[in-house]
């Protein structure tokens, strides 16, 4: 592995813009990117179990290379990883917290490796599914550890929210997600910097890539994967970011896919009218023609505004 001076606060000076990118030097091998804030004690655990099992399992077989990003973390993150740049880690520090996306994004610019694999710093992903998932990434093009192996801790008060997003989804993308935002993953670099523009600096960035990746035609595949309890309290905020989560997802497929948000909210205004127009003759012998041709005019506005999105996303893809 390399190891690399880290950055300490002036990481947005120095790299110049967004379009910097660090020169693949090996296809083949794979960069490990670990956004880290305020993990101080969940940090250190995550290193030592995770170079471990690289070295055992990889060396010789695989170059690897490992990035951490402290995201302007307040406690001293920063202080108890720059130990482990004597084992080859990369250290880049974010001056100011600017989100987990965000630290995802700096470490694929740091990147010398066109297979970006992300992972947490906070103990919940176990390393052991590291080498799976790595061996399964040709002919994909995104694997992704779906969180519903044998041992998965997730609370449950997450469970119907992130059971009704995640059908949404599947509804919305035409394909079944078994996990929507898994935050261990690996994935061609190639695809990360096509979708840079509209993949977001916060939480939502592991969301947004699986439904672009499906939506843009990339291979992706799930493999069951153990969850663990997170060291230290979670930063997800339920109600803003469930409701985030939801914008996001609607957003995404009408940017790739138009026509199957305004195509289905069409169909329901056709119905609508009939059912009123029919509804109302049924039960007071007259037909509620306002209500009638309100819901009928609505439903074709809602087909002509789907036509022309979608019309434009071809003509601009």
């Amino acid at each position: 592995m390399e190891s690399t001076k880290p950055l300490d606060g002036q990481l947005e000076g120095q790299l110049g813009g967004d379009t910097m990118e660090r020169p693949s030097a090996d296809k083949e091998g794979v960069s490990l990117v670990i956004p880290a804030h305020n993990e101080r004690n969940g940090a250190p655990p995550v290193m030592k179990e995770t170079l471990e099992l690289l070295h055992r399992e990889l060396d010789g077989k695989v170059p690897f290379e490992v990035i951490v990003v402290d995201d302007g973390s307040t406690d001293d993150t920063f202080e108890v990883l720059r130990p482990f740049e004597a084992q080859g880690i990369q250290v880049v520090r974010h001056r100011r917290n600017k989100g987990y996306g965000a630290a995802i994004k700096t470490g694929i610019r740091h990147a010398r490796f066109d297979w970006i694999m992300i992972t947490d710093a906070d103990g919940t992903y176990p390393a052991e599914h590291i080498p799976e998932l790595l061996a399964a990434r040709e002919p994909e093009s995104m694997v992704v550890g779906a969180r519903i192996g044998e041992h998965t801790y997730v609370p449950w008060l997450r469970r119907p929210p992130k059971w009704v997003l995640r059908k949404l989804a599947e509804l919305l993308s035409g394909h079944e997600i078994p996990d929507l935002n898994s935050g261990l993953r690996v994935f061609r670099r190639e695809a990360a910097n096509r979708f840079r523009a509209i993949l977001p600096d916060k939480f939502s960035y592991t969301t947004t890539i699986t439904l672009a990746m499906f939506a843009a035609g990339y291979q992706v595949t799930f493999l069951p994967i153990n969850y663990r309890k997170r060291e230290g309290r979670s930063k997800i905020r339920p109600i803003a970011d469930t409701l985030g989560f939801l914008k996001l997802i609607i957003r995404t497929v009408l940017f790739f896919d138009p026509l199957r948000i305004f195509l289905p909210l069409a169909l329901v205004f056709f119905l609508s009218s009939v059912g009123v127009g029919v509804g109302g003759y049924l039960w007071t012998e007259r037909v509620m023609d306002v209500t009638t041709v309100l819901l009928m005019v609505t439903g074709i506005q809602m087909l002509v505004l789907g036509m022309i999105a979608d019309m434009l996303n071809r003509r601009m893809s």
